[in-house]
């Protein structure tokens, strides 16, 4: 059974081979758990690697594929997911110090969710403090694997380097102001932010309730649905989770781009962006023409306010996510995290419904919006691959966190699904992403739109030479 490079394959491709029995999901996790040990010192990516429970459940799912008994894309596959996810009986930090020995009692519903699907979970991968911008001063971030100088993302740095490494084969992340698709696009992935409400938070931590999505984060836009199959749906532990039906994502996927029509707005897509990411987004705009899109010229709503808000409107949320170990354990938190809940808690209460009223409003424009498109195409941030030199600077200039959130806080606010994907690469050599975004609960056409894009281009084949 050859395995070298399998770790790069795609998780669709992968179980594949999987359940055609070409390849055992017991030498399969072994070689991933060989590979993390061997890359990972560097990378940084994993928390906790929990290789005692995933030959367990590579043993099971060999078993049960043996016997004919597969149960879908992801029996045998192995996954990681994002340390803020209650792992029964395994620390669960959420990239805290305060957390650092915490156990919880019982499986997050994703968790569950994957276990039930027969997923082996390798680990819990390592992330900012509390999932806001920075990690503890305790934890070394991981490294991202193009270029050690430049951005691996936040929060949900772990899964993104872990995945674009080969040391999984999806994860999971969290997405509050852009973190499932800023890791995405720093290492070359297709993340998924689903609608908000389509995936249970129930034993997620919480960084602000209502912003808050977790989604997938893997090598093509095929495999984000496969996962998402999975993890999506009612949850009676969690009244916010959707009861709406949860389509086979994977469905209408050769149907390609007939019949949907694709939004663009230059203007929203230029103003405040790099050459590099503007080029992207052209280029990928061309190759949406050639394929016979509709595409539409349209004019996005002004996002200056609500973006400006996003951080008091985070830091309210937060302050109440925290309210039982801060200010109690100030000392504990880092200087970012503990901010944003001091600005939260700094905001009177006819403020802080400005800024709803504020949101309302917008999430009403771009609802009407696209009564018209099916998806919109925009940068998935404005500075194509930024270094850690330009990002240690990002809390003393505010235009500068701005420009960073302009693409991804305003669709956390409306609870837009979003579909990054990799859509060139630097001069440098590190990679750049666009973003598809569509209408609630219509993350099947951004997933059928992502898989019609990656089969006219290659950039979600790049691998990171580690």
């Amino acid at each position: 059974m050859v395995l070298r490079n399998a770790h790069y394959g795609s998780l669709l491709d992968v179980a594949q081979r999987l359940h055609a029995k070409e390849i055992s999901p017991v030498e399969l996790t072994a070689h991933m758990l060989k590979r993390i040990s061997a890359k990972d010192k560097r990378l940084k990516s994993y928390a906790t690697v929990t290789a005692e429970l995933a030959m367990k459940q590579a043993k099971k799912a060999e078993t049960e594929i043996l016997r004919g008994r597969t149960k879908g894309p992801l029996h045998g596959v192995p996954i990681a997911v994002k340390d803020l996810c209650y792992t029964k009986g395994i620390a669960t930090a959420a990239g805290m110090a305060i957390h650092k020995t915490f156990k919880p009692k019982f499986d997050a519903t994703v968790v569950k969710r994957f276990a039930d699907a027969g997923a082996v979970l390798l680990g819990k991968l390592q992330m900012t403090e509390g999932a806001f911008a920075d990690h503890h001063p305790d934890i070394a971030p991981p490294v991202n694997p193009w270029h050690g100088d430049h951005w691996s993302g936040a929060s949900s740095s772990g899964s993104g380097v872990a995945t674009a490494a080969g040391l999984c084969f999806a994860s999971l992340g969290s997405d509050t102001g852009g973190s499932i698709r800023f890791p995405s696009a720093a290492n070359g992935l297709s993340g998924l932010k689903p609608t908000w409400g389509r995936v249970s938070r129930h034993g997620v931590f919480d960084l602000a309730p209502t912003l808050d999505h977790v989604g997938p984060m893997c090598r093509t836009a095929a495999d984000t649905g496969a996962v998402l199959g999975v993890i999506a749906g009612a949850d009676p532990n969690d009244p916010t989770a959707s009861v709406a039906p949860v389509p086979n994502y994977l469905a209408g996927l050769e149907r390609g781009l007939n019949g949907l029509r694709i939004g663009v707005d230059p203007e929203y897509n230029r103003r405040g962006v790099d050459d590099t990411m503007t080029n992207a987004v052209k280029s990928a705009m061309s190759v949406l023409r050639a394929m016979g899109a509709d595409v539409r010229e349209v004019t996005f709503p002004n996002t200056d306010q609500v973006v400006n808000e996003w951080s008091a409107h985070c830091g309210v949320e937060t302050a109440y996510a925290h309210r039982d170990t801060y200010p109690k354990h100030k000392d504990r938190y880092g200087d970012a995290l503990s901010g944003l809940i001091d600005l939260g808690h700094s905001l009177s209460a006819t403020e802080y419904q400005e800024i709803l009223l504020h949101r309302h409003d917008f999430c009403g424009n771009v609802r009407a919006l696209f009564e018209d498109i099916d998806i919109l195409v925009i940068p998935a941030q404005s500075t194509a691959s930024p270094t850690l030199e330009q990002m240690a600077t990002l809390g003393e200039d505010p235009d500068a966190l701005f420009s960073l959130l302009r693409f991804t806080a305003p669709f956390d606010l409306t609870g837009s699904p979003a579909l990054t994907m990799p859509a060139g690469f630097t001069k440098a050599g590190l990679p750049v992403a666009i973003q598809f975004v569509g209408r609630h609960f219509e993350e099947d056409i951004l997933v059928r739109a992502g898989h019609a894009y990656q089969r006219e281009t290659d950039w979600h084949q790049q691998h990171p030479a580690i």
